[in-house]
């Protein structure tokens, strides 16, 4: 869906402005706004120049989509500031916002209503299946993934594409450190036994293992 949304950027009609790093704060996120429209502007009138700046857009008949990715990282202290400059935008503004499930628990708090009513339309997407993975390893790579490594690679990649990628390009590492043209079960192994594809559980069951006396 966000790459569609881009794609749309590229038309006369529709202007698509979008915010990767949402870590940062209120001002942080306004600058990225206007480093994306390409307005030279001060911190004074920072607001005051983004807002004139959708208008014009309306004006000159684009529709006018504002990206904001890893929502789900704002403090809802920044996504209340966000609120109240969108609501100076034009109306017909799509202000799209990508984020985990927390998001939307968060906003459904009684103190966040004010956000969560301006929702007009949401998503969950679903977690990728074994068919569409198994394509995306075939076409990010040329090595060859044999049968148990790819299918190691799918059960714990869960259906979340950046796993699976993370987990592939660690196989392909491994591979490459043994001057191998093939990933195997070991090589994913390899990569499986490092800390952070641990779960919760085996770190605690490891570390308890390693305070056991003999």
């Amino acid at each position: 869906m966000r790459e569609h949304l881009q794609q749309l950027g590229n038309t006369r009609e529709t202007c698509v402005v979008n915010c990767s790093r949402t870590m940062h704060t209120y001002r942080q996120i306004l600058y990225q706004l206007a480093d994306t429209f390409t307005i030279d502007t001060q911190d004074k009138t920072i607001e005051n120049d983004l807002i004139k700046t959708a208008f014009d857009n309306v004006k000159a008949r684009k529709a006018l989509y504002i990206l904001i990715d890893e929502a789900h990282l704002l403090d809802i202290q920044t996504l209340r500031k966000l609120r109240l400059l969108f609501d100076r935008f034009p109306k017909n503004h799509n202000l799209v916002l990508f984020g985990q499930p927390e998001l939307l628990r968060t906003l459904s708090m009684l103190n966040n209503q004010d956000i969560k009513s301006r929702i007009t339309y949401s998503a969950t997407l679903k977690r990728l299946n074994d068919d569409d993975l198994t394509d995306f390893i075939h076409q990010m790579a040329t090595t060859t993934f044999d049968e148990g490594a790819l299918t190691l690679i799918l059960r714990h990649s869960e259906g979340n594409l950046r796993l699976c990628r993370n987990l592939c390009m660690g196989s392909l590492i491994e591979a490459a450190r043994e001057t191998q043209k093939a990933v195997t079960i070991t090589h994913v192994n390899d990569v499986l036994v490092q800390p952070h594809w641990r779960s919760h559980e085996q770190l605690i069951k490891q570390q308890a293992h390693k305070e056991t006396p003999p």
